[in-house]
């Protein structure tokens, strides 16, 4: 009889093995590379609608898996702690910016807005550190503010390499002192400095150094692009100056064509109006707004190479066929005007050659050169959320819509498309699966918040997943709740609107006048996550930040 048992014993470990490998597909503890690009809209590549020239990242697509209903947090930070940790932004200590107040505001009961990751919280890179994996990160952190205190630092954070910015910006021709190296200062560039090219080069050397041993890795590569300043190459430019110089109106119906024939959306949601104040026949400056246009679709065109050869170093390297690769947006396209008078710490006081720096946005200013600091501006930011409404910071789909790509080699069915719902909170979970992981519930002494996000790994596989039963948004006392095909919405001040996402996911039929109850059920479902998740009525939040401002001292 013993001998029975300890017979069923192994067969019970053979099966179970079994079923992991089989749960799990072809690639076992698969490499794990995330590519994050900074404030790109939903169209604008070209597997997702774009007339930019992305062939790397459209390949990827094609060999692997796109979600149409992938979402974010709208904003650069809180999308960026909530995709490190599984956990929604504010449950992470970075509900609204970086450059806030930190321990005093959480130690008055706010502690979703510190603006620092929390102790309570551990990152994609802590827990893989514990199944074994090596860790590297290149390219914009920007969940920790830049002070002498690195606790929330990358290395700090589980990393065991990392290139790039700790703030949220930089010149991509000259990072005027924001670049580090692991914990130290890069004061050097060197000429010839461009910060996509960089951080794909500090990415291909992790690659290269993780390929000498067995051990799996996990690479966060986040890039600067395309976020202002619109930064990018005479060569890159090249190829698109001359192009958006008859009409922005044009290249939205030509995207939501596109978009439709790909079916990246539905043929019967409607186009949403165009969201700027004058049409193309009254715009006096038509060269100057292609060569903007021209400017943010070099910039994506140079990412996109350089995730190509991301993918050539993988493929040299051995590890392309056990890599499991994503390719998402932090936000929505953003409008933001430059004046003539931004400053701080992620802008030049001087271009590189010594000379004076010609900021803001002005028609007198063709952006791209290093000596340049401007951005895209609306009626673009617009074309590049096709077809939705608004921008980064708001929480209607324009605001937190991005494409994702998953590509896994033996796992990911080529050329397919999901519209099962996600948030960027899954990431980790599904990192944490298919790594064989554990989350913790304690770490360095800390009580660790418990996971939020849902793993992806059931969709990567073709299947059907049980998701959330509601997704939330917060930023700025902009607030949304989905619930299935329902989506409750609304701007900071403004009553809440109703959309039923399968029949108008472009928000043009508010439903809410005829729902009032299944309003009240969901903004109950969001007040009970909001005071549960460390979320505050922004009006106070803001009135707190102004009690805990530093005083500036007479002179």
């Amino acid at each position: 009889m013993k001998q029975f048992s300890c017979c069923w014993h192994k067969l019970c470990i053979v099966f179970a093995s079994l079923a992991l490998a089989s749960h799990l597909g072809a690639a076992s503890r698969p490499n794990i590379v995330l590519i994050l690009a900074d404030d790109m809209g939903f169209s604008d590549l070209g597997c997702y609608g774009s007339e930019i020239q992305t062939p790397n990242i459209d390949k990827l697509a094609t060999n692997g898996l796109r979600f149409t209903q992938f979402y974010n947090t709208a904003r650069c930070c809180p999308t960026r702690a909530a995709l490190m940790t599984g956990l929604y932004s504010h449950q992470a200590g970075v509900g609204h910016m970086v450059e806030n107040m930190g321990e005093p505001i959480a130690n008055v009961g706010f502690p979703g807005y510190a603006g620092d990751l929390s102790p309570h919280c551990v990152t994609i890179a802590q827990v893989l550190s514990t199944a074994g994996y090596h860790t590297a990160m290149s390219g914009k952190w920007h969940v920790t503010p830049v002070t002498k205190d690195k606790k929330n630092w990358p290395l700090q954070r589980g990393f065991e390499k990392y290139f790039g910015i700790i703030h949220g910006g930089s010149s991509y021709f000259d990072p005027n002192g924001n670049l580090v190296r692991d914990n130290d200062p890069v004061t050097n560039v060197g000429t010839n400095f461009y910060l996509t090219d960089a951080i794909a080069d500090n990415a291909m050397q992790f690659i290269s150094d993780f390929a000498q041993d067995k051990k799996p890795f996990f690479l966060y590569v986040a890039f600067t692009a395309p976020h202002w300043p619109v930064h990018a190459l005479p060569k890159d430019i090249a190829k698109y100056r001359g192009k958006y110089g008859n009409n922005w109106d044009k290249f939205r119906e030509s995207r939501h064509k596109k978009q439709i024939e790909l079916g990246i959306v539905d043929a019967k949601w409607p186009l949403t109006p165009r969201d700027t104040p004058g049409s193309w026949t009254e715009e006096k400056f038509a060269d100057w707004q292609d060569s903007r246009m021209a400017g943010y679709a070099a910039q994506i065109d140079r990412m996109d190479q350089n995730v190509g050869r991301i993918i050539a170093k993988l493929r040299d390297s051995g590890e392309l066929d056990n890599t499991l690769i994503f390719f998402l947006s932090d936000n929505g396209a953003c409008a933001e005007h430059l004046s003539p008078k931004i400053s701080g710490p992620i802008v030049p006081a001087k271009s590189p050659s010594g000379g004076p720096m010609r900021k803001g946005n002005s028609p007198d200013i063709i952006p791209g050169g290093p000596d340049t600091y401007a951005s895209y501006g609306q009626p673009w930011a617009n074309v590049s959320n096709t077809p939705f409404r608004l921008y980064k910071h708001w929480v209607h789909e324009g605001g937190i819509s991005t494409p994702l790509i998953c590509n896994w080699p033996g796992v990911t069915k080529p050329d397919t498309m999901t519209s099962q719902p996600g948030h960027v909170i899954d990431i980790m979970a599904t990192c944490i699966d298919v790594a064989g992981a554990k989350y913790p519930k304690n770490f360095n002494g800390q009580k660790i918040t418990a996971l939020a996000g849902v793993s992806l790994l059931p969709v990567l596989e073709g299947k059907k997943r049980k998701g959330h039963e509601a997704i939330f948004w917060e930023h700025e006392g902009n607030r949304a709740v989905r619930m299935g095909d329902w989506k409750l919405v609304s701007t900071h001040t403004n009553n809440w609107e109703l959309y039923n996402m399968a029949a108008d996911r472009t928000e043009m039929n508010n439903l809410a006048a005829e729902n009032p109850d299944r309003v009240k059920k969901m903004v109950a479902i969001y007040e009970d996550w909001a005071n549960k998740s460390d979320v505050k009525p922004w009006d106070e939040v803001q009135k707190k930040f102004a009690e805990l401002k530093p005083k500036k001292k007479k002179k």
